[in-house]
């Protein structure tokens, strides 16, 4: 099955990402109709909700729906917020629609704003995205001098302002509540819900957050209509999206297939299949939280939200990490665990004490100094994280450990049965524990 290409033409046009070259492949002409033709708000959501566009940085929920949780009687301002914070390992293809097609994106942010009567757009754009920022900078600048931004935007009377904020460098903040505390000046420790940001979230105002790709295909939805787009995926997994690919494929990238599509699709035939002819070993398939998949899973599930979640992992943010037969897995899962044990924000014990320990117990045995208990003591300490924080840091730090732990425990046995003759010998100090 051949590529769609809606967000992902733009990334083969010359200077897409100028204004003057966006308008000449259509550009605007979506929030334009919608502001000049006075959509009102539950026209717009009601079209995204026929559209079946889902949230497309992670947790999947219907795009259309989540507009519609801002309460109508409200009368303080309310705020649209757009995630550009895009640091969840193995997942790059933000980037790749903000440097090629940034007026795609504020287009779409206009449409959402519009939908929810906002006047004030907020971009949190991860801090190490310099070029990114740079080029959405200029971005707004351009479509603000054009009149699409700022008062009276297309003169149809309506005010839509974006403002850019860049992050520093924090993952946490990738976390909805973390990134609006964030924006507001604190720490960027993530919320408790309820109250949700629809109800109460940047400055205590009604907000709705969407990510950078989300949005992108928003006014794709308005233009086509929302029943091309959603016969383009499954049921409940409306159109395309976009999928990153890293690891041992031939042809890394950013490539845009309609959700449903096989994923031994994308690996074998749009990245090229893996690399000097060996064998497919494990896929993860949407970011490093999402639980691995093996060769055999890997081979039989579709990319779309529910077939992923029927195996018991996730479509995440569609950044999928290929692993050929030469992974060791003991030595990914150790990567991993650092990661998050790093990025812990330390606000929830189970959290910051349990990714910490989980850290130490795989430096041990990737060193060779494993011990017979320990593979049941990270399982077990998993269970005690996942489900018991605030935010989904620590189940994202979970969910490695125990998917990789069942599905290749062979190998982590090995491993420790391979080191501890070495570790017998010598007795394990408190840092250790």
């Amino acid at each position: 099955m051949p590529q769609v290409k809606l967000i992902s033409r733009f990334f083969e046009i010359e200077n897409s990402h100028q204004l003057s070259v966006y308008e000449q492949n259509g550009g605007y002409s979506a929030a334009r109709r919608v502001a000049t033709e006075h959509w009102a708000p539950e026209k717009i959501i009601d079209t995204v909700k026929a559209s079946s566009l889902r949230g497309l940085g992670g947790a999947g929920f219907p795009t259309g729906v989540k507009w519609g949780f801002v309460p109508r009687d409200h009368e303080g301002p309310r705020y649209l917020v757009v995630n550009a914070d895009e640091s969840e390992p193995g997942t790059f293809k933000d980037r790749h629609v903000m440097l090629n097609a940034p007026h795609l994106l504020l287009e779409g942010a206009i449409i959402a704003a519009l939908s929810i009567d906002a006047k004030d757009v907020y971009i949190y754009i991860r801090g190490e995205y310099w070029e990114a920022f740079r080029v959405l900078e200029r971005a707004i600048e351009e479509a603000g001098q054009a009149g699409y931004l700022g008062q009276n935007v297309f003169g149809s009377g309506h005010t839509v302002k974006v403002h850019l904020h860049r992050g520093a460098g924090a993952y946490i903040c990738g976390e909805e509540t973390a990134l609006l505390s964030s924006l507001e000046g604190f720490k960027g420790w993530p919320k408790l819900k309820p109250p949700f940001p629809a109800l109460k979230g940047l400055f205590s105002m009604p907000t709705i957050i969407n990510n950078v790709e989300t949005l992108s295909y928003v006014p794709i939805v308005i233009e086509k209509g929302p029943e091309y787009f959603a016969s383009l995926g499954i049921e409940r997994n409306g159109g395309a999206r976009l999928f990153g690919v890293s690891g041992h494929v031939n042809r890394p990238g950013v490539y845009e297939l309609t959700l449903g599509s096989p994923m031994r699709e994308l690996i074998y035939e749009h990245a090229g299949g893996i690399r000097q002819g060996r064998q497919l070993k494990a896929v993860i398939p949407g970011g490093s939280s999402c639980p691995v998949l093996t060769a055999g899973e890997a081979d039989k599930v579709n990319l779309d939200f529910d077939s992923l979640a029927g195996i018991g992992s996730m479509l995440g943010s569609g950044g999928l990490i290929v692993m050929d037969e030469t992974t060791d897995m003991v030595n990914v899962l150790c990567r991993i665990c650092k990661f998050y044990s790093f990025e812990s924000c330390g606000q929830c014990t189970p959290c910051r004490e349990g990714t910490g320990w989980m850290t130490r117990i795989m430096e041990r045995i990737v060193s060779g100094r494993g011990r017979s208990r320990d593979l049941d003591d990270l399982l077990e300490i998993a269970g005690m994280i996942f489900g018991n924080t605030i935010c989904p840091l620590g189940d994202a730090a979970a969910l490695p450990v125990t998917s990789f732990i069942n599905k290749f425990r062979d190998e982590f046995e090995a491993r420790v049965s391979n080191g501890s003759v070495a570790a017998a010998s010598s007795p394990l100090n408190a840092e250790e524990l």
